[in-house]
């Protein structure tokens, strides 16, 4: 059976939170950053983080667990920041006891390969959030997005319901943190490209799963962690893409192997997030990203056509690898209104 969730317990301004790198160790290389990060979790939410022994040293995946099991064993700590992604965050998973989490399961926050962790609570019936790397969201230059705060403030404090409004610019692009510039500045935002629904004939609302598509495909392949295709029906699939960019043709087999296990179609809603198209070591032009985004939609309505065509699917949703970024209940509900064409996250 699927897991029974509650919602994460709420804080208190003041509060003690772990601020841990369950992947990659970007404080290591990029202090600066890092400590603006750090500064805005107090200035802005009036939190105190707290690092611990591998959260600025590149470490071994056990040593990593062991640091996130033990902000879940502090009970002084209410809440659990990964710092940023990375790639290798499956190693972790074999190391951790569900016991403090059980025990504790307060709110964690993460996205890409943190997709590994979020999908390991999940399966031990703990409700968190995708979304916020301290390291992309906090230490950005130019400023904390109002989505980011807006959505991290419902998560951390105020609870209820808070839709997720189409943004009218964003940024696929980035400014590399080892430029002088990357403390002040941002890239200029673009016209967001907007949602584009599908079958929007229905109002699902439900928990979600799902999360970065590259590192579900990798938990599927290990076979780390997942449950019984049956435990996931009804649920909201939450989908989006990084910034190494599968091909179309990638997207494609990925949701395909989903539909082979008798995975796609156990979800009537599913959410797509807004796709990068493009990376500051290689970057595409405009109508290159356009195309690239225009490309994955197809291919995800092809597997869905083939898996599962009476899913509901709305494409454009401002969570993941783009900026400004939601973050959005990860066993929490989410509300898809299609003939509103509306989305409302239950936090």
């Amino acid at each position: 059976m699927r897991p029974d969730f509650s919602p994460p317990p709420k804080l208190s301004p003041g509060d003690r939170v772990a601020v841990v790198s369950p992947a990659y160790a970007a404080p290591a290389d990029f202090p600066a950053v890092h400590e603006q990060a750090m500064r805005r979790m107090r200035e802005i939410f009036g939190l105190e983080p707290v690092e611990y022994p591998t959260t600025r040293r590149h470490s071994s995946a056990e040593a990593r667990a062991q640091d996130v099991m033990a902000a879940y064993a502090d009970p002084d700590i209410r809440a659990v920041f990964a710092t940023i992604g990375g790639d290798d965050q499956i190693t972790v998973l074999r190391h951790l006891d569900p016991g403090p989490f059980r025990a504790d399961p307060k709110p964690f926050f993460g996205y890409s390969d943190n997709t590994n962790l979020l999908n390991w609570l999940w399966t031990h019936g703990v409700a968190a959030y995708h979304g916020m790397s301290t390291m992309v969201q906090l230490g950005r230059g130019g400023g904390v997005q109002q989505a980011t705060v807006d959505s991290l403030r419902a998560a951390l404090f105020t609870g209820g319901e808070l839709e997720l409004p189409p943004v009218e610019t964003f940024s696929d692009e980035e400014v590399s943190w080892g430029e002088p510039n990357t403390l002040t500045e941002a890239p200029v935002p673009y016209a967001s490209p907007g949602r584009v629904w599908h079958q929007a004939d229905r109002v699902i609302s439900a928990p979600t799963w799902g999360g970065n598509l590259e590192i579900l495909h990798w938990t599927l392949a290990a076979d780390r962690w997942v449950r019984p295709v049956e435990d996931y029906a009804g649920c909201v699939l939450l989908l989006e893409t990084s910034e190494e960019m599968p091909s179309d043709v990638e997207v494609f087999q990925m949701l395909r192997n989903f539909g082979e296990r008798g995975l796609l179609e156990q979800f009537p809603a599913i959410v797509v997030g807004t796709a990068k198209g493009t990376v500051f070591t290689s970057p595409r032009p405009m109508a290159e990203r356009v195309r690239y985004r225009e490309d994955q939609r197809a291919a995800v309505l092809r597997a869905v056509e083939s898996y599962h065509p009476g899913a509901m699917v709305v494409f454009g949703v401002d969570f993941g690898h783009t900026n400004p970024q939601w973050v959005v209940p990860y066993g929490g509900r989410l509300t898809v209104d299609g003939p509103a064409q509306r989305i409302i996250a239950h936090f």
